[in-house]
């Protein structure tokens, strides 16, 4: 048989193989999600968020190489959740992978330790003629450092610097200081490793009895987005008044973009997530446009143990942006500016003791405080304009001087706060009115495991007209006490914390004494 024949027979046989090959161990194709068509975002307060995703897919009968490029950078992979909404019972999760080994300059040096790279040197700044020599990379000079979700997976590393130098063997010898900003060398490598990717990736590998296309539902946690409330509170002249602005402040550091999402808040301490949907909301306030009131652009409903804020309208969130959005406003609210005095302060050298050491010592609050504290206080109520459920979050205070110009006069920060609640806030400390607290006398029968002690309290007022001032003491020796003698009336606030509620005349001073017995 000639030789052409032969080759064209073997070559036609090999042919038959490759393809019996293919059949048998057919390549799997990766098909990648489409781009979002629809988003849900639900946030809660403590830095993590629920994110849930409409997206279409087109799939063959069998194995399927599925990718998605576009997630949250700080995704929790332990969380992900597919599902195909078009035929649920005929698409099997077989694989779930989740790739983050990403492209960084530490990185890349990693990959190539123990093996040549290129050092360019510049040696004439005015030609920039450059010299090239090889080197074999010892060490990158970074320390890796895994970075763990909440539930100890490792979901993305970081490498730290500081301190550290790259090293690298020419000709037998240990170089170290190539290719760092101001050595007048790069690192230049041959190549791209394949196995680095551009942005953190989502692959599965799926099972499908039906072709075609499907509704895909994708849900997942993800860190490093967070909201809080802000409010401001803007001040009558004398203080009795005050126009209130809540806004919920979104901070997006998630490393992906939500366009058109629907936006959900939920306030609370949450220790296990609950899945939206399984618990029955009741309505706790509900607006319209009656008499010329604007709508507002949250829903808030009770949900589970936690309240819910839905915004009325979609939104969109950039990566690394802080967006607000109003979500109540109420004008004429009550409040009452407070005075109160709290002298007591511990002696530094009685830091971190044990209580039963410092019971018995005499001077373990002997340095007094001399500031006192100015509060607004004002009632969460239906009657008082508000009656709402309030995110906890900052308060600016703000007041009109003569000028009608708004001036900021303190800041404080507020818990979440159920309606019918009584919220205080800290604006400051007053600047003309002090405080002064004295131990007059103190006596210790270890016998009888007695103590009596005596204080005098002064609060000065240098305003010009009369206040009211709230003088807080704190029987810290002991729960069992006794007041022996006190030339004041005084309210228990608790077991350990009396209050004086005094007048202090204007340009004058207040003198409050008592002696307390302890015993245990």
């Amino acid at each position: 048989m000639p030789r052409r024949e032969i080759m064209g027979l073997a070559k036609r046989f090999l042919y038959l193989i490759f393809l019996n090959l293919l059949i048998t161990f057919p390549a799997i194709a990766e098909t990648e999600l489409s781009s979002r068509e629809k988003v849900e975002l639900t946030v809660y307060n403590q830095d993590f968020a629920l994110v849930k995703e409409r997206r279409r897919l087109d799939l063959k009968i069998g194995e399927n190489q599925i990718s998605l490029k576009d997630v949250a950078a700080q995704i929790d992979p332990t969380s992900v959740h597919f599902k195909s909404l078009t035929a649920p019972e005929s698409v099997r999760i077989l694989e779930q992978n989740y790739e983050y080994d990403m492209i960084s300059y530490a990185k890349l040096l990693e990959k190539y330790l123990g093996k040549e790279v290129e050092i360019h040197t510049v040696v004439d700044n005015k030609t920039d003629k450059t010299r090239i020599t090889m080197a074999k990379l010892l060490s990158t000079g970074y320390t890796i450092r895994p970075q763990y979700s909440r539930y100890g997976i490792r979901s993305v590393y970081t490498y730290d610097g500081y301190g550290g130098r790259a090293l690298y063997e020419i000709d037998g010898k240990i170089h170290s200081n190539l290719g760092t900003v101001g050595s007048g060398s790069s690192v230049v490598l041959p190549k791209l490793p394949e196995e680095l990717i551009m942005r953190p990736t989502l692959t599965w590998l799926i099972e499908s009895g039906k072709a075609g296309r499907h509704d895909i539902e994708l849900s997942y946690m993800t860190g490093g987005i967070k909201w809080l409330a802000d409010y401001v509170l803007v001040l009558n002249n004398d203080d009795t008044e005050a126009d209130m602005t809540g806004w919920m402040t979104l901070d997006n550091r998630s490393g992906s973009v939500y366009e058109n999402a629907s936006l959900k808040l939920i306030a609370g301490d949450v220790a296990t997530l609950a899945q939206p949907g399984k618990y029955k909301s009741r309505v706790v306030m509900e607006e319209s446009h009656r008499q010329g009131r604007i709508a507002p652009q949250f829903k808030e409903k009770s949900f589970f143990e936690y309240h819910i804020y839905t915004l009325q309208r979609p939104v969109s969130i950039k990566n690394m942006e802080v967006k607000q959005i109003e979500f109540t406003r109420a004008n004429h609210i009550k409040v009452s500016k407070k005075y109160v005095y709290d002298g007591h302060k511990v002696n530094p050298r009685y830091y971190n003791r044990d209580y039963e050491y410092y019971r018995t010592k005499s001077d373990y609050s002997l340095e007094g405080q001399t500031s006192v504290w100015v509060t607004i206080r004002f009632k969460n109520t239906k009657k008082n304009r508000l009656g709402i459920p309030l995110p906890g979050g900052r308060v600016r205070l703000y007041k009109e001087d003569e000028d009608k110009s708004q001036q900021f006069v303190g800041e404080d920060a507020i818990k979440h706060t159920p309606k019918d609640e009584t919220i205080d806030i800290y604006a400051g400390n007053a600047f003309d009115i002090v405080g002064e607290r004295k131990q007059m006398d103190f006596k210790y029968r270890t016998s009888d495991y007695m103590i009596e002690e005596t204080f005098e309290i002064f609060v000065r007022n240098h305003k010009p007209e009369d206040v009211s001032v709230t003088v807080r003491e704190h029987l810290y020796r002991s729960k069992q006490w006794k007041i022996l003698k006190t030339n004041r009336k005084y309210n228990k606030k608790d077991s350990r914390t009396i209050e004086f509620p005094v007048n202090v005349p204007k340009d004058g001073e207040t003198k409050i004494t008592y002696t307390v017995r302890y015993t245990w």
